[in-house]
């Protein structure tokens, strides 16, 4: 993303604490609202560092993206 301070993140997660789905090539997270952030491994490869909430919409109350720290 070109202008990360604008971007409203949930959290920032360590790819180490990400689990890697190696059919799908995804690594995902945990969402408290019970569904989970994901980011493509060729998305990280061409250095993006947000992971959206998939697969619903988020709630109103809730900031729909985290931050990787590779």
């Amino acid at each position: 993303m070109a202008d990360d301070e604008q971007l409203a993140i949930y959290d920032e997660v360590e790819i180490e604490d990400m689990t890697f789905d190696p059919a799908m090539q995804i690594y995902h997270y945990p969402c408290p609202c019970g569904d989970r952030f994901e980011i493509a491994l060729a998305d990280l490869q061409d250095s993006a560092d947000i992971a959206d909430d998939l697969p619903k919409a988020p709630e109103p109350d809730e900031t729909p993206q985290v931050a990787v720290a590779a």
